[in-house]
C-alpha cells in the first residue's frame, strides 16, 4: 500500500524581503513603463517600480528630485531594488 504524507494544513506564504534603509532623489521616471530610478547618496543609481510604492505615494504625482525613502534589496538575478518607496518632504 502506498501511503501520501500528509499536509500540516498550514499554508507557506511567502515572507516580504526586508531591506536596508535608505534616502535618495527620483532621477528618473519613465510614466509609460511604470518604473523609475533614485539617486543614493554615493552616486548610485537604483531601480523602483509602481508597485513598491507606499503610503499616499502614487507614481504619477512623483517628480524628477523628489526626495524619497525606501529599503534597499540586492536580488542576485535583477540586481538592485528599492522598495517600500515613500516621498518625503522637500527641504528648501
Amino acid at each position: 500500500m502506498l501511503t501520501v504524507p500528509r499536509r500540516s494544513g498550514k499554508i507557506d506564504r511567502p515572507t516580504d524581503p526586508v531591506g536596508k534603509a535608505g534616502t535618495g532623489r527620483i532621477t528618473r521616471l519613465l510614466v509609460g513603463q511604470a518604473y523609475g530610478f533614485i539617486r543614493l547618496r554615493n552616486g548610485r543609481e537604483v531601480f523602483f517600480h509602481r508597485a513598491d510604492l507606499r503610503d499616499a505615494s502614487t507614481f504619477n504625482s512623483l517628480k524628477v528630485g523628489d526626495p524619497v525613502t525606501f529599503e534597499l534589496i540586492d536580488d542576485a538575478v535583477s540586481g538592485a531594488r528599492a522598495i517600500r518607496v515613500r516621498r518625503t518632504q522637500r527641504t528648501r
